[in-house]
């Protein structure tokens, strides 16, 4: 399904769940789940906790959702709450522990195999490699194919943040895959 289908049918049913129909309600939680599990994994290391948050998004989104102005923005909506949601889950958890390591630590990357291509797993475990907040900003302008207004609105952040978080994305990427890594982010 095109992109531009795509958000025609989640602005559909987002307009009818807005109005209190279940079965648009189901049918939003069935097209946007799987980008929103995606996009809270990637903010949070741990798929049981990406699935509990996803869960509590889901609760927030169908209070939230009579509010909606703009059925087209319902995914970008939909991340947002998931960012938060995420951001609060994290601030728990590092008051209960009392430390700061819940992000990854970034893992030896093989780059280039024998033929001297840029392997796949080489490239998922640079971007593994990302600080959250530049692994979830790339995934959601690249892989979901989003604008960097609605990335912007989605990560509840300004747009010209996103397009510095894309540009030291790319940079720290480049030079993990080119061997020119420092070991900074």
């Amino acid at each position: 399904m095109s992109q531009e289908k795509r958000k025609a049918l989640i602005a559909y049913h987002a307009a009818g769940a807005r109005l209190g129909r279940a079965g648009d309600f189901a049918a939003l939680v069935r097209l946007c789940d799987p980008v929103l599990r995606a996009h809270a994994r990637r903010l949070c290391d741990d798929a049981e906790t990406a699935r509990d948050i996803v869960q509590d998004a889901w609760i927030a989104l169908a209070r939230a959702l009579p509010g909606l102005r703009d059925e087209g923005a319902f995914l970008a909506f939909a991340l947002r709450i998931v960012t938060r949601t995420a951001a609060r889950d994290l601030r728990r958890k590092l008051r209960r522990r009392q430390a700061d390591d819940g992000f990854a630590q970034a893992q030896p990357v093989d780059t280039a195999g024998p033929d001297g291509a840029v392997e796949t797993g080489a490239l998922q475990a640079a971007i593994a490699a990302l600080p959250p907040h530049q692994r979830a900003a790339l995934a959601l302008f690249y892989l979901e194919g989003l604008s960097v207004a609605d990335v912007a609105q989605a990560l509840d952040i300004p747009p010209g943040t996103v397009k510095t978080r894309l540009m030291h994305a790319r940079a720290r990427l480049r030079a993990v895959l080119e061997g020119d890594d420092d070991g900074q982010s």
